[in-house]
């Protein structure tokens, strides 16, 4: 009776869930700058009668939603950061109102299931680690189980991310005139140039399992004067946060290369803590699967297009915590992929709005499945 209850919930709820998805993708905002969009998904709590924290451990746009009073403590992440420039092309929009779907499909059954409900609101999930900020402030701690949904293009269930760090790579140069006194200055875009041949001379080196990619944010000023300062943001992806680092050490020797070549000085810095792979708790997991299929879910065979599970995430690091899954669903985009701006445009719409309603279905009724058996 209460996944009938939930279910039903979620199909009164429709209209509501699917204005809040369309409202984030019409407006969205990137990462520590997500202040309306944090503030529509806490509102959508609280109607439902959730205790809502704003600003939650020091974070602006963060917040932490409650209720219920049971043994079982449940977490829900919603997410709701979009790219810069691309807009809500990895479907953020979605997963907020997904999370906020299944809280308040469980909200009026928390206390007959034995269920307390953190939903936590995350920020800069795209690059920031807001996940990563709030567990180190105390966040998540003891909860019996995490969950979330991610759109991709097809259902998959288990995620398989790559552990990641991000940094902002900058070199500084001397500037001159480019015809009548170049040899006065220090080229700081030949430095990057210089990493850039590296790192790619490298993965013919480098495993499988390790992607090194980035971009330039800042090349120079004018095409007359020798660049004396050049900027980028750089991804260095692994298997492990064991093989990060061990890849990380040669990366930054491409990057020192270009400093010792050209003499330009260069500074590394951190944009976030390393996003960590990812550890599922299989019960949930298997609940998860059998509810999404009861729902009419097929889960991808093995194509090209369920790689999106292996994208980095910080809710690796809070599976690290605490039992976790972090399932995919799919929104039958076709060829459009995650970061791109025809994933973005998918993710409003039927094939968006389905997904939504199912994903909020099928984890509300494996909250209560795992609550059930503990």
């Amino acid at each position: 009776m209460s996944k009938q209850a939930a279910a039903a919930t979620i199909s009164t709820d429709a209209e509501r869930l699917i204005r809040l998805s369309e409202q984030l993708h019409a407006n969205p905002e990137t990462g520590w700058q997500e202040h309306n969009s944090s503030r529509w998904v806490a509102e959508a709590l609280a109607e439902a009668g959730y205790d809502v924290t704003p600003a939650y451990l020091g974070l602006e746009t963060a917040f932490l939603a409650t209720i219920g009073s049971g043994p079982f403590r449940l977490g829900l992440c919603a997410e709701y950061d979009a790219l810069p420039g691309l807009g809500h092309a990895c479907g953020h929009n979605l997963i907020s109102a997904i999370t906020v779907g299944a809280a308040r499909a469980l909200a009026p059954l928390a206390d007959a299931a034995g269920l307390t409900i953190e939903v936590y609101g995350t920020p800069a999930e795209e690059g920031g680690g807001g996940k990563i900020e709030l567990l180190e402030r105390g966040a998540f701690q003891g909860l019996d189980l995490a969950m979330m949904a991610h759109p991709a293009p097809v259902d998959v269930a288990e995620a398989e991310p790559f552990a990641v760090s991000h940094s902002h790579v900058e070199y500084r140069g001397k500037a001159a005139h480019a015809a009548a006194y170049p040899e006065q200055g220090v080229n700081a875009a030949d430095a990057f140039t210089i990493a850039q041949v590296a790192i790619g001379l490298m993965r013919q080196q480098l495993p499988p399992t390790v992607r090194v990619h980035g971009v330039m944010t800042n090349g120079g000023e004018a095409p007359n004067a020798i660049p004396a300062r050049t900027e980028g943001r750089w991804y260095v992806r692994a298997e492990s946060l064991a093989q990060l680092a061990e890849t990380e050490d040669k990366v930054w020797r491409c990057f020192e290369a270009g400093a010792l070549a050209t003499g330009a000085t260069l500074e590394v810095t951190p944009e976030s803590k390393p996003y960590a792979e990812f550890r599922t708790f299989e019960p949930a997991l298997d609940a998860y699967k059998r509810n999404a299929t009861e729902l009419g879910r097929v889960f991808d065979p093995g194509t090209p297009a369920r790689r999106m599970n292996r994208a980095s995430t910080d809710m690796g690091n809070v599976s690290q915590v605490v039992n976790a899954i972090h399932p995919y669903i799919g929104i039958n985009s076709g060829t459009a992929l995650n970061h791109q701006p025809e994933f973005a445009a998918h993710c409003v719409g039927g094939d968006a709005e389905k997904a939504l309603l199912d994903a909020a279905t099928a984890l509300a009724w494996t909250a209560l499945d795992v609550a059930a058996t503990r």
